[in-house]
């Protein structure tokens, strides 16, 4: 049985309507993907997806780290977690690893872009930065394009009304002058562009799959740089981002959750 549930009173004329529930049910025992699994917000979905009754693979390039979380969860969650070796900067990875679960699984449901990389050791102006800039492009960009293919192909081959999730970024929607982000916020721009795009590629394909967005501000994960920069910098947790997006599954077949903003209390930007 799923444990996240969400409950929206409408009310019309001064009259409260039948409560719309939002609810994780219609997912259970289908099938999630969610890639850059290993650690911070991949690796808090993982186990959300696969507590709520989801069969979840992690696709990561250290895929050993999605199989330890097996550990921290009860084990009638954890045989539903699963993983598998894959680099979403390359596109033969990403078909091959797809492939497998078609095979395997009988093909994916769900899937949760959030796969990303900074680079934080140049700018756009550093000598011989060309391939921290394309390994960025690559993951945050490419990546997620050439995954929602294989996912879309893959439920609409079955002809199922799945859901894509993108993990973006409040730098996806506003420059923030944090100092070498570089080609990061652009990266996550694009996410934004994609998403819409996506959106209307699925209606014109005439599916009922979904997209969403979800854009938080700093959330406490090994992209944040140690030390004293952040030390007092107000930050979201991985279970925050996690809890939008088990709100955003869990809305009914007719409500497309297009867009989540989330930031910490007290956050500048």
């Amino acid at each position: 049985m799923s444990t996240h549930k969400y409950t929206a009173l409408f009310e019309s004329s001064g009259t409260v309507l039948a409560p719309i529930v939002y609810t994780m049910d219609r997912w259970i025992g289908k099938v999630a993907i969610v890639t850059g699994a290993s650690s911070g917000i991949g690796a808090t979905a993982v186990k959300a997806l696969a507590t709520a009754g989801m069969d979840v693979i992690g696709l990561a390039r250290r895929a050993e780290r999605v199989l330890e979380l097996k550990k921290s969860v009860p084990p009638e969650v954890a045989h539903r977690i699963h993983s598998h070796r894959c680099d979403v900067t390359s596109e033969q990875s990403i078909v091959d690893a797809f492939a497998l679960i078609d095979h395997q699984f009988g093909g994916v449901d769900v899937l949760i872009n959030n796969a990303g990389v900074s680079k934080l050791t140049c700018t756009l102006l550093t000598a011989g930065n060309g391939a921290d800039l394309r390994t960025v492009l690559d993951t945050n960009v490419m990546g997620l394009v050439l995954c929602s293919r294989e996912a879309f192909q893959s439920m609409k081959r079955r002809s199922i009304d799945g859901h894509i999730v993108n993990i973006n970024s409040i730098l996806g929607h506003k420059y923030i002058g944090f100092p070498n982000l570089n080609i990061y916020g652009a990266s996550k721009y694009a996410v934004t562009a994609i998403t819409e795009t996506l959106r209307n590629d699925l209606r014109n394909e005439g599916t009922r799959v979904k997209v969403t967005s979800i854009s938080p501000g700093i959330v406490r994960t090994e992209m944040v740089p140690e030390g004293e920069q952040f030390q007092d910098t107000p930050m979201l947790e991985a279970d925050d981002v996690v809890g939008a997006i088990l709100y955003a599954l869990g809305t009914p077949p007719h409500v497309q959750v297009h867009e989540v903003i989330i930031k910490p209390v007290g956050e500048m930007n």
